[in-house]
């Protein structure tokens, strides 16, 4: 069985490439993530009345959908530069849980209920646990660092 070494990752052997990785990671993150807490903020009545949260997640579904992709393409690459520090992790291990739920929820619950226009109680719940679950995922990237 062939033993992996980190130091022959590139991103382990230029001091800006893990840096930029990172950078294009939170970008992809940050679109996604805006693109959903826009449509979370009008269901939960407190942005843009003029527009109906199916129209917002109409519009927003593009930057949604690029922002997920760059994360899915950028996260991995990330991962591949200490697999065996991200795999004994805790907060990375509850980050992909985290980030599972949010993008399983975001296409179906979350969905449903926007394209509804439903101002209910119901829609201000989904609206919550959906952005509960979105900050979940960047504080739990955040402390991979500290634990």
């Amino acid at each position: 069985m062939l033993a992996y070494d980190p130091s022959t990752n590139p991103l382990n052997n230029n001091e800006w490439a893990f840096p930029l990785m990172e950078i294009i990671h939170i970008t992809g993150f940050a679109f996604s993530f805006g693109a959903i807490a826009i449509v979370d903020l009008r269901m939960l009545g407190l942005a843009l009345p003029k527009q109906t949260p199916a129209q917002l997640l109409k519009d927003m579904a593009p930057w949604t959908l690029i922002g997920i992709a760059v994360m899915l393409m950028s996260g991995p690459i990330i991962f591949s530069s200490d697999p065996f520090m991200y795999l004994a992790n805790g907060s990375f291990q509850f980050k992909m849980v985290a980030l599972a739920a949010a993008i399983i929820f975001n296409y179906t619950i979350h969905r449903k209920v926007a394209m509804s226009n439903a101002e209910t109680g119901t829609a201000k719940l989904v609206a919550v646990v959906s952005l509960i679950l979105w900050v979940s995922v960047v504080f739990a990237g955040l402390f991979i660092a500290f634990i």
